[in-house]
């Protein structure tokens, strides 16, 4: 029983030795940790600040932003480290031995990062355009330091690794969008009255960019009919209700005017025994 008493005693004495000896460190430590977070965020939104003063891009300022904060926490972890006696050079060379392995194992994940990074400081698309890249479209709504984020015109989301856009062909059609309507009429129509035609209701729809001005032209010459090329310009979010309105408009104001748009014929001849 005295053994027991004598080894709880010491345990205390050594637990209060302890507590002296490190308890303000730890509590220096802990306030260092602090107040580098405070720290931190300050000169983060600072850094924000500055940056969207001199128009950087958004994703380009978010990245900057966050490498100023975790420099500056890592400087006051540096010095709480200090504070607590830690020696660093041995630190540092046991992280750079675990970096190594742990590079190797995430060679996916570190080929997106590098990727991400190839992407926010070359900036080949932004967010608010629409881009065409790895057999998927949609419009940026995220550019992620390991993933790009598409918005499809259907609502749903595309979330595309990084590696897989670096290097490959990328359509970007920027804000606006062409739309390609084709409309045939008959060979006996008035071509200048049906262009015109087109003209005024593409100037009507509010939908319909009169900037960069529509192309309206004679295509090609078919079996029945003569195929005019509509291909006005619209905002990414008013493509497909532009493309809707502009086609069922075309059908509306030729009917009004008497435009006619001829179904597909053939003319079958039988030729018979003479």
């Amino acid at each position: 029983m005295d053994e027991h008493l004598q080894t709880l005693e010491h345990a205390q004495r050594t637990a209060i030795d302890l507590a002296l000896q490190f308890g303000p460190k730890v509590i220096v430590a802990l306030l260092i940790l602090a107040a580098g977070y405070f720290v931190g965020r300050w000169v983060g939104k600072l850094t924000d600040s500055m940056l969207a003063k001199i128009g950087l891009d958004e994703t380009l300022r978010l990245l900057l932003t966050r490498i100023v904060r975790i420099a500056v926490l890592g400087l006051f972890l540096i010095m709480a480290l200090q504070n607590l006696g830690v020696q660093l050079l041995p630190l540092l060379a046991g992280l750079g031995v675990a970096g190594a392995g742990v590079a190797l194992a995430m060679q996916g994940v570190l080929g997106n990062l590098a990727a991400g990074l190839t992407i926010i400081f070359t900036r080949p698309f932004k967010v608010g355009e629409y881009i065409s890249i790895a057999d998927e479209e949609g419009t940026v709504e995220e550019v992620k330091l390991f993933n790009t984020v598409l918005g499809h015109p259907d609502q749903s989301r595309i979330v595309i690794p990084n590696r897989k856009i670096v290097g490959e062909i990328l359509h970007n059609y920027g804000e606006i969008r062409q739309l390609d309507v084709a409309v045939g009429v008959a060979y006996d129509t008035d071509i200048a009255a049906a262009l015109a035609a087109i003209r005024d209701l593409l100037a009507a729809n509010p939908r319909v960019l009169q900037q960069p001005e529509p192309v309206i032209r004679v295509l090609s010459l078919g079996d029945s009919s003569v195929v005019i090329a509509i291909r006005p310009w619209a905002s990414v979010p008013d493509y497909n209700a532009a493309s809707s309105e502009v086609t069922q408009a075309v059908l509306e104001t030729f009917r009004a005017r008497g435009i006619a748009i001829p179904f597909p014929q053939r003319e079958v001849r039988l030729l018979g025994n003479a």
